[in-house]
């Protein structure tokens, strides 16, 4: 008897490291705003999300994602603000989800709380999926100078640097805006999540932006520093909030931190990057 419950215990904490230790699948999401603010430096126009054709997309995606079976899906919201978040995906399983925008927040604010794509997108796949509950993982306590890293250029007489920040982000906008015109948003999200559009990104930060000043002035690479933990932070949020039994999680993020996080994700013996384009394939 007493050997048979050494062989369970055995047993059973292998199998306990065994599931501390396996990876588990990440499919990480790189997306354009649905919703877009115009915060950011490119300026891109905005995606009618409520068009039955995108909207009849975003049921097949959401249907995708749900059938890879996710533990957890993460998105870009304040981690510091679960709470809200909570009690809007609360909402968005409930009868009146437009209703309790509607009531709940301005009319200036009802684009946000119905178009973006945490709601269209990751709260959708998330409820296909039977998920109570969805993982904020944003952390926004950093800066972002990009005026000061502008002036330091003019400043250290870097014109041409200069010019090729501008003509990266005028080719960004240009290309963007006509993928928008002309994609599908499953082809647009896609295109979104290739290393090249990705990897095309991040160079913006390490070719151009930190190289910006003089030998004595760091703007630049202070813009870069603030960008690199600001996505750091983000991941080890992830990192922690990740269980050892979670078996696949979702990660739904803009995808200038996809760029970064593919990166981390590189170096992470705990998860398997899985890609966007074999989820969604038939």
């Amino acid at each position: 008897m007493r050997f048979t419950t050494l062989f369970l215990l055995a047993v059973l904490l292998t199998a306990t490291g065994r599931a501390q230790t396996r990876p588990a699948d990440l499919l990480l999401i790189g997306t354009f705003h649905f919703d877009n603010p115009g915060f950011d430096v490119a300026k891109i126009n905005t995606l009618d999300v409520q068009a039955p054709k995108v909207q009849a997309e975003l049921e097949t995606m959401a249907s995708r994602i749900a059938a890879f079976q996710p533990d957890k899906v993460f998105v870009e919201w304040e981690a510091s603000d679960q709470k809200s978040l909570d009690d809007l995906y609360a909402a968005y399983l409930g009868p009146d989800y437009a209703g309790y925008v509607q009531t709940r927040f301005s009319q200036r604010a009802y684009g946000f709380y119905t178009r973006n794509e945490i709601v269209q997108l990751a709260f959708r796949a998330a409820k296909k999926a039977k998920l109570t509950k969805v993982y904020a993982m944003d952390y926004r306590k950093t800066q972002f100078p990009y005026d000061s890293v502008m002036q330091a250029m003019k400043s250290a007489h870097q014109e041409d640097l200069l010019q090729g920040v501008l003509a990266y982000v005028k080719s960004y906008e240009e290309n963007m805006n006509k993928k928008l015109a002309s994609n599908s948003l499953t082809q647009l999200l896609l295109d979104e999540n290739t290393k090249t559009n990705l990897d095309f990104n991040k160079g913006f930060y390490l070719d151009k932006v930190n190289r910006a000043g003089t030998t004595t002035n760091f703007s630049g690479p202070f813009l870069v520093s603030e960008w690199y933990r600001r996505n750091l932070y983000m991941y080890s949020i992830i990192q922690k909030t990740v269980a050892p039994t979670d078996d696949k999680v979702v990660v739904l993020v803009g995808s200038g931190h996809a760029a970064m996080m593919r990166e981390f994700l590189s170096f992470d013996s705990n998860f398997r990057l899985r890609e966007l384009k074999d989820v969604l394939k038939k």
